[in-house]
C-alpha cells in the first residue's frame, strides 16, 4: 500500500504523521545489514506526489541495505525523553523509483523546499506499508483516540 491509499484509509493518522515528518524534518530509518544485524541512519522522508519518498547518497549503506532487503522501518525524531510529542513507526518496503519523471519532479520539489536540489546519480525509494494502517503506523499518544 503506497501513501496515498494509506492516507485514504487513515486519513487522520497520515495527516499526522505528515506534520511530524514536516516538523523536524528528519526521521530515523532500519535497515537489515547484509550479515543480518540492524543499521540505523537519520534520513529525510518527503511525502510527494503520493509516495512516502526516502532520497539517499548513491550508494550509501541504508541504500545499499535497501536494494538487498527492502524491509525497513521508519521512525520520527523524538526530541526530549518524555516524549511529549508522540511518535510515528512506519513498518514497510523500500521500492526502487526508476521513474525518471518522478525522481526530476522530486528533486525540483526538494531544491524548492530546501535550497539543495540532489543531482543524479542518487538512490530514491518509495516505502510502501505492509498490513492495516494502524499496524504501520503507530502514534504513542493518538493512536488510542482514533481506534
Amino acid at each position: 500500500m503506497n501513501w496515498s491509499a494509506f492516507a485514504e484509509a487513515a486519513p487522520e493518522l497520515a495527516r499526522l504523521a505528515e506534520e511530524r515528518f514536516e516538523k523536524t524534518g528528519l526521521a530515523l530509518i532500519g535497515t537489515i545489514r547484509r550479515d543480518g544485524t540492524p543499521r540505523i541512519s537519520p534520513i529525510e522522508p518527503a511525502v510527494f506526489e503520493g509516495h512516502l519518498l526516502l532520497g539517499m547518497m548513491y550508494q550509501s549503506q541504508k541504500a545499499l541495505d535497501l536494494l538487498r532487503d527492502p524491509r525497513c522501518l521508519l521512525h520520527t525524531i523524538v526530541t526530549d525523553k518524555e516524549g511529549t510529542e508522540g511518535e510515528i513507526k512506519f513498518r514497510g518496503r523500500a521500492v526502487d523509483v526508476t521513474d525518471a519523471g518522478l525522481r526530476e519532479r522530486h528533486a525540483q520539489d526538494t531544491f524548492e523546499r530546501t535550497g539543495w536540489r540532489p543531482e543524479e546519480p542518487f538512490h530514491l525509494f518509495s516505502c510502501a506499508g505492509k498490513d492495516s494502517p494502524l499496524d504501520r503506523l503507530r502514534l504513542r499518544r493518538s493512536v488510542i483516540a482514533h481506534r
